[in-house]
């Protein structure tokens, strides 16, 4: 799969995990996010995420923003 170029991109979120690292006392959210727009729409991509404070199974089917800068991703749940 080539990387998502920076940018803005219409996602939904389609499974989520969260991930207990050892060092660390909260989770990590493993993301699997679909592209919803544009040239890259259909193309499934996986995300790390962490700060989220959110609940991995309450985001699943939930519509989302993943932003890229200097390739690095960033994901947002919409409401």
């Amino acid at each position: 799969m080539q990387p998502l170029d920076d940018g803005t991109y219409d996602a939904f979120i389609i499974d989520a995990e969260e991930i207990f690292e050892e060092k660390r006392d909260r989770g990590v959210l493993h993301l699997e996010i679909t592209i919803t727009s544009g040239a890259r729409k259909g193309e499934v991509v996986r995300v790390r995420a962490e700060g989220m404070d959110v609940d991995a199974i309450n985001v699943i089917g939930m519509p989302a923003t993943l932003t890229v800068v200097d390739g690095q991703p960033s994901v947002r749940v919409d409401d």
